[in-house]
C-alpha cells in the first residue's frame, strides 16, 4: 500500500521547516533578534521537539498509514509539533508571552500521540 500523499507531503514539509528554522536561528537577522532577545533558547527547545517528530511523523506516514490508531497518532503527533513548537518559535520571535499558555497542549498532543503508537501494539 502506497502512502497517503497528504500525510506524505506535510511530514516533508514539517521536515523542511525544521531545516530553515534550525538554520534561521543559528545564522543571520533572525540568530541575532532572538539572541538580543534573550530567546535563542525558547528558539532551540522548539527545533528540538520539531524536527525529530518530523522524522517520526514522515515513518508513520509510509510504515503504518493505513492503520485508524496510526492516523490518529500521526494527528496528534502533527498538533503536538505545530502547537508546542510554534507556540514556542512564535514566542521567541515576537516576545509575546502569552504563547507560552499554548505550549503545554502541545506536550500533551505530542504524549496523545506517543501514547497511541504504544495502544496499536495491543496484542501484538
Amino acid at each position: 500500500m502506497s502512502p497517503d500523499p497528504l500525510r506524505l507531503r506535510v511530514s516533508a514539509l514539517l521536515g523542511f521547516l525544521a531545516i530553515s528554522l534550525g538554520a534561521s536561528g543559528a545564522h543571520g537577522p533572525v540568530h541575532e533578534k532572538l539572541k538580543a532577545a534573550g530567546e535563542l533558547e525558547h528558539w532551540e527547545t522548539a527545533l528540538q521537539y520539531h524536527l525529530p517528530h518530523a522524522v517520526v511523523l514522515l515513518l508513520l506516514t509510509f510504515f503504518a498509514s493505513s492503520k485508524r490508531t496510526m492516523v490518529w497518532a500521526w494527528r496528534m503527533i502533527l498538533a503536538g509539533v505545530l502547537l508546542f513548537s510554534g507556540s514556542l518559535y512564535l514566542l521567541a520571535y515576537t516576545g509575546t508571552k502569552w504563547l507560552g499558555a499554548i505550549t503545554p497542549l502541545g506536550g500533551l498532543s505530542l504524549m496523545a500521540g506517543w501514547t497511541l503508537i504504544a495502544l496499536s501494539a495491543k496484542g501484538k
